[in-house]
Formats: structure tokens, sequence, C-alpha cells
């Protein structure tokens, strides 16, 4: 259940070009990010040391999530996406700095307090053995339960309702292992959902989805957002950041680069700085957001 991304916490130099309006970063470290117009951060890292042993991704990295946004981060393979989202989700204790949730170190908090706040789904997800779908679904009432509260109709509805939302309610029955790769991703969104915290945190959520549910998925991330809670995601598909995101971010080995709203963050130069790929960026027709083309291959 741990994400894998990783990169190398140097930038991607002085000189390229982040696109105007574009918060743009200095090669040695990651400037602090103060997002305009969003009102509090409840989720922010200050002064983040991140890695693996010995190998560190990033290094006094500063971030804000803008609180009620829909805040996607991008980046090649291997950048520290996966790593900063496992940070932010407490998964991954930093070696120096601290995650902020309301201001306090996410680390010195109850763990129930924290999964009554923040959700994740992670990269790769196990299911225990012989557990249905909806016992699955039901786990993310957990944070909710205790010595006074026990299960309830309510949490009944809530998981009814997370599993029709993520279309999965007709396999309530069927045995989590059972189900096909796509099917068993909508079953812990599902289950992150019936966790009900105003922050949910997606590390590639549309994995292992055919295109049609990947935009189910992401039209699911936007509702929820559009409901009042603050989304964060890490995709790879950029076309698909640049359209459901409000606030991207943009990584490329271990540093962020450029950060804002994609139709100031998204040009031809920062596709090409960050990912290597000479393109165009042209207004997507159906919703107006930028659009990637990759350049054509020359034919001799």
């Amino acid at each position: 259940m741990t994400g894998t991304d990783t990169g190398t916490g140097t930038d991607m130099g002085a000189g390229t070009d982040m696109g105007a309006g574009a918060a743009e970063r200095t090669p040695d470290r990651a400037a602090p990010a103060h997002p305009q117009g969003r009102g509090a951060v409840r989720l922010r890292g200050e002064g983040l040391t991140l890695g693996y042993g010995q190998r560190t991704i990033t290094e006094a990295l500063d971030v804000a999530v803008p609180d009620q946004s829909f805040t996607v981060i991008v980046g090649p393979n291997a950048c520290g996406k996966s790593t900063l989202l496992r940070a932010l989700s407490r998964m991954l204790k930093p070696s120096a700095g601290a995650v902020l949730l309301d201001g306090t170190d996410i680390s010195t908090l109850p763990p129930k307090r924290v999964a009554r706040a923040l959700g994740l789904l992670p990269q790769s997800s196990i299911a225990p053995d012989g557990i249905t779908v909806a016992d699955l679904v039901a786990r993310g009432r957990y944070p909710h339960q205790g010595l006074l509260r026990q299960w309830s109709r309510e949490d009944e509805r809530i998981v009814d309702e997370s599993m029709a939302a993520t279309g999965v309610a007709d396999l309530a029955d069927r045995l989590v292992e059972e189900l096909s790769g796509g099917q068993r991703q909508r079953v812990w969104i599902a289950m992150a959902l019936a966790q009900q915290t105003p922050l949910l945190l997606l590390d590639e959520p549309t994995t292992y989805l055919d295109i049609a549910h990947q935009i189910e998925v992401l039209d699911l991330c936007a509702r929820l957002h559009e409901e009042g809670r603050t989304v964060v995601a890490v995709l790879h598909d950029l076309n698909h950041a640049a359209r459901y995101a409000t606030h991207l971010i943009a990584m490329r080995e271990g540093a962020v680069v450029a950060e804002g709203d994609p139709a100031e963050v998204v040009t031809a130069q920062l596709v090409e700085g960050v990912f290597g790929l000479p393109c165009r960026v042209i207004e997507d027709p159906e919703s107006g957001t930028p659009l990637v083309v990759p350049a054509a291959r020359r034919v001799r």
C-alpha cells in the first residue's frame, strides 16, 4: 500500500521557461507556496526532506494545498510525486521539516484524528483475503467508531451511497479478490469516500481503468470538490490534470518547478522542460482548458 515514485532532489535548472503567470522555482530549493485567493491552507509541507533509506528524494521542499481546491500533482516518472503524497498523508515521515494539518505537525496527532480529516487512496492497495466489497467499503467508517459510537444506520447509508457513487453497488457481495483491476480500484475509492473526510488524497486513482471509467472517476472527484472537499491527486495524464484541476503542481527531480492555475502553468515550454516532450498547447474544444498535442514524428 505504498507509493513508489522517486526523484533525485535536483531542479530542472535555470533558463527553462515555466510559462507566464506560473509560480517559478529556483534551481536549488523550492520556494514557499503561497496560493492566491484560496483562503486558509489546512494541509502543507514545510522544509520537507524525504527519502527512502540513504536515498534522498526531495530536499527542503515547501508545498501548500489550497483549501477546497482540486489540486493535481504532475511530473515525469520518478520525480517524487507519490513520495510527496505519502508524506502529506503521514505514510512517510520526513527526515527534516514537517507536514502540518490545521497548523499542527501531523506526526503528533492521534491516528483517528488524522483519519477523520484525511482520506488516502494509495498507489497500490491489498485487500484482506476473503473480504467482500461491502465489508471493505465499510472499513472506511472505522475512524468514526468508538466506545460510545458503534455501527449505525447512518454508517450503513454512507457505505451504500459510497458504493453507488463509484458504481460498485451491484458487487457488494462479491469477494474483492475476484474482481478485475478496474473494479477493485473503484471499490478502494468507495472505501475512501465512506471515510467522509474533508481532505481526500488519491495516488493515481485512474490506474487500471479504461478511458470511460477514468472519466467517471475524475468526474466523481470533481463533484466531491464542488461539494466542498479538498481533493489532491497524482495523475500521469497531463490533459486530464489540466481539465480537472483548479490548482496544478508540476514537479521534476524532487522539486516543484511551477504551480498555479492550469491555464497559466501548462505551456509548451513547461511540458518540454518537465517531460522532455516537444508539443503544442491548444484550447480543449470541449472544456476550454489547455490541451497538450505532442509534436508529430518526423518521417525521413
